[in-house]
């Protein structure tokens, strides 16, 4: 029988969890100790539920998740309230340096996304890939704002923060999943055809704009930092970034840089990365800037490589991972659900989507069916609104029952983008795409 590492790696993990368990159980008191504890059964459980939702063709992040929410207060909370408070305190010492890990977690997986950032999709079918932005954009986003304020008791928010949170919400309802969405269009064979270039080019706009948005939301809140401060940083890194791209990407202006040039980029790059965990800690919005930071590397297909090679390992079995599965521990799943919130949340991000992604397609050339799957495929919210969602909580800009909500909404969006999209693009488009093969990068798969 041959040897299957990631059964090798499950039993690891199995038997470090079992000893951790077992010396914390002689000496509860010991710091150190509890915080391995977490760390090992975060790692078990993300590890486990997330190869099963692999199995199952669903992203790993699901499974993360899901992880996470059992070891929280939904499932392990409430068949052992003492114990988990004990392993998984929700403040103290141990707490906030497993909230430290997991942020780092978090600035690594955003950057790594950044990395899968490819611009040069947008250019080759440039009035599709707008149109199918600009509307995907706008239609979700109109509606996540109106019905905040339209329904401003709706929510439970505090009535004087209500536009910010209409703000966010419509910039949560309006991104999409950039690495989830390359990971359905490599397995479905469509990364290198018309159809998966617009989806993956209109998921490209949609980051950057949602990110930016959200950026500059996180600005008004006071945090201790100016907001001419704050809005300067946003949009100074958002200029670099804009410029540096350029550059890079225009054949005749890269040609005529001088040879350290590309030293010099990824010299702004790393400062930007290194920026972004420090203003993580200071509470600034550091995710921004990791994210940019990927997106000049990722213009630069040999450090790309590079760097995804070096990255993938520890990012995206170890800090991805206890993140996402962290975000499990934020919320009571099944206390802090409501149904009428969940339900809403859901069908506007899915009609706001689905119908101003389809429509841009549609306006751009698109036939009918494959115009509908563009607007499927995009819908897909995955991780990336997640890692919107979790931010917004920590900032308190939503609460548990909206997090609850955006949480569910992103795994439901996510789950069904895939299967629509193989059932309704054409015959045609299936036969034209037979018999391709693409690599689909490591991050892709595993998100």
């Amino acid at each position: 029988m041959g040897y299957d590492p990631r059964k090798n790696r499950y039993s690891l993990l199995i038997a470090s969890s079992l000893a951790l368990a077992l010396l914390w159980l002689l000496c509860p008191a010991n710091a150190p100790v509890s915080f391995l504890l977490q760390i090992a059964l975060l790692l078990t459980f993300a590890a486990m539920l997330g190869g099963l939702a692999k199995k199952l063709h669903q992203p790993a992040v699901l499974g993360e998740i899901l992880g996470g929410i059992t070891l929280g207060p939904t499932v392990f909370g409430t068949l052992a309230p003492g114990i988990q408070s004990e392993i998984f305190p929700g403040a103290g010492e141990n707490a906030e340096i497993l909230h430290a890990v997991a942020y780092l977690g978090l600035i690594a997986f955003v950057f790594v996304a950044g990395l899968e950032v490819d611009l040069s999709s947008m250019k080759q079918q440039r009035k599709s890939t707008l149109l199918t932005s600009i509307l995907g954009i706008l239609l979700p986003f109109f509606l996540g704002f109106g019905m905040v304020m339209l329904l401003p008791a709706f929510w439970g928010t505090a009535q004087g923060d209500i536009r910010i949170f209409a703000l966010f919400m419509g910039t949560a309802l309006s991104i999409s999943a950039l690495p989830v969405i390359a990971r359905i269009l490599m397995d479905l064979d469509l990364m290198k055809e018309k159809l998966g270039m617009i989806i993956i080019g209109a998921a490209t706009c949609d980051d950057i704009v949602g990110w930016s948005l959200f950026a500059l939301i996180l600005s008004s809140i006071d945090n201790g930092i100016g907001l001419a401060v704050n809005l300067g940083m946003t949009v100074g890194l958002f200029g670099l970034t804009a410029f540096i791209i350029y550059l890079t990407t225009n054949s005749d202006r890269s040609r005529q840089m001088p040879s350290f040039w590309g030293w010099i980029v990824d010299l702004i790059a790393v400062s930007m990365l290194v920026a972004s965990i420090a203003s993580e800690f200071m509470g600034a919005h550091g995710i921004f800037g990791a994210f940019l930071a990927g997106v000049i590397l990722s213009q630069r297909q040999a450090r790309r490589d590079l760097i995804l090679k070096a990255a993938y390992g520890p990012v995206m079995t170890i800090l991805a991972p206890v993140y996402f599965a962290s975000i499990g521990l934020k919320a009571d799943f099944a206390g802090d659900f409501v149904l009428s919130i969940v339900l809403l949340v859901f069908l506007a991000a899915c009609a706001g989507k689905i119908i101003g992604a389809s429509l841009g397609a549609w306006l751009g050339g698109i036939g009918g069916r494959d115009a509908l799957a563009v607007g499927f495929g995009l819908n897909a919210r995955g991780a990336m609104e997640i890692v919107l969602a979790s931010a917004a909580l920590d900032y308190g800009l939503i609460n548990k029952q909206i997090f609850v909500a955006l949480v569910i909404m992103a795994l439901a969006t996510t789950m069904i983008g895939g299967t629509m999209i193989q059932r309704l693009i054409t015959k045609k488009s299936a036969k034209r795409v037979k018999g391709l093969s693409w690599q689909a990068s490591p991050t892709s798969r595993s998100l």
